[in-house]
């Protein structure tokens, strides 16, 4: 049996990206997107998180993608400029692998490294137990729910909102302005 195993994104991972993503989009509630973008339209996101020397992973087994994740800034005013925002999707027959587990936890090594002081969660719907999980067995806590923001599949969805400090958090000033 191969182990799973994370490492930075390449282009050719985004057939395999943009079907993750696609029944995300069709069948869950992480995402508020409703249509599902193509390869073309993933292969620019992805490219503007890594030209932005943002961390875009990848996990694979033998050979095959698992899931993605990718961080960035939490938002692009500048005194957010040390929170950063994390996003993980896991293959729905990757689910309890340990998949999302992996990307979470090394987005949160990258992110540290960087001087990054906070990393936040906008995990979609209050019903998404797995995220909400996976966020609190790495540290993530509750900060709250924006109730009913979005509708999707013919009910109102919920954002929650969770938060994990990186590094001292906010314990010393940052060593810089970004």
């Amino acid at each position: 049996m191969s182990s799973l195993s994370v490492r930075p994104v390449r282009e050719t991972d985004i057939p395999a990206i943009t079907a993750i993503y696609a029944h995300a989009v069709l069948h869950g509630r992480a995402s508020f997107e409703v249509e599902p973008p193509g390869e073309a339209e993933m292969a620019r996101r992805m490219r503007a998180v890594v030209d932005a020397r943002f961390p875009y992973l990848v996990a694979e087994m033998n050979g095959k993608v698992l899931g993605y994740a990718y961080a960035g800034l939490y938002r692009t005013r500048p005194a957010y400029w040390n929170s950063a925002e994390n996003s993980v999707y896991v293959s729905p027959d990757a689910h309890r692998l340990g998949v999302g587990r992996a990307l979470l936890a090394e987005l949160i090594e990258i992110m540290t490294g960087f001087g990054f002081r906070q990393m936040i969660a906008v995990i979609g719907d209050s019903g998404n137990a797995g995220s909400i999980g996976l966020h609190r067995a790495l540290g993530f806590t509750y900060c709250g729910v924006i109730h009913s923001v979005g509708y999707k599949h013919g009910r109102w969805l919920d954002s929650v909102i969770m938060q994990r400090a990186l590094g001292p958090g906010d314990t010393t000033p940052p060593d810089r302005e970004r």
